[in-house]
C-alpha cells in the first residue's frame, strides 16, 4: 500500500486538481496531513493555505465545493492529483472557472478564459 508522503515537502504536498470529466486543469493547492484526513471523511476537497496557515475547505466562502470522485498519486508519493466535480461558477477566486485562463502570447499574457461569476458577489467583504 502507497502512503502520501508528506516529509518531502516539510509536511506539505502539492495536489494538482481536475475536473473528472473533462480533465480540464482548474488549480493547484496544498494539502497537510489533516486536510488530506478531512477530505477523505467528507469527500470535499480541503486544502492547507501557506499564507493563512491553516486548512481551508474548498467553496466556504464562495459555495463552490469541490467534490472528489478521484485521486491519484505521483511515482514519488509525493503529488496528488484530484479529481473533482466543480461546484458553482468555477474554482477560481478572480472569477475564472480554472485559475489557468490566461496563456503565454509571443511577449504577454493572455486571457483565454471567460468569467464565469463575479467575485466581488460571491465572497464576503472582510475588513
Amino acid at each position: 500500500m502507497q502512503k502520501i508522503d508528506f516529509a518531502k515537502g516539510d509536511g506539505l504536498i502539492p495536489v494538482i486538481v481536475q475536473d473528472y470529466r473533462s480533465r480540464e486543469v482548474l488549480m493547484l493547492a496544498y494539502m497537510n496531513r489533516a486536510a488530506w484526513q478531512k477530505t477523505q471523511k467528507t469527500g470535499k476537497a480541503h486544502y492547507y493555505s501557506r499564507s493563512r496557515q491553516k486548512i481551508w475547505l474548498k467553496g466556504e466562502e464562495s459555495g463552490h465545493f469541490q467534490m472528489v470522485k478521484g485521486a491519484l498519486i505521483d511515482c514519488d508519493n509525493d503529488t496528488l492529483l484530484l479529481q473533482v466535480r466543480q461546484l458553482g461558477g468555477g474554482a477560481c477566486h478572480t472569477g475564472y472557472r480554472s485559475c489557468f485562463f490566461r496563456k503565454r502570447s509571443k511577449k504577454d499574457w493572455q486571457t483565454v478564459g471567460k468569467r464565469t461569476f463575479n467575485p466581488d458577489e460571491v465572497y464576503k467583504q472582510k475588513g
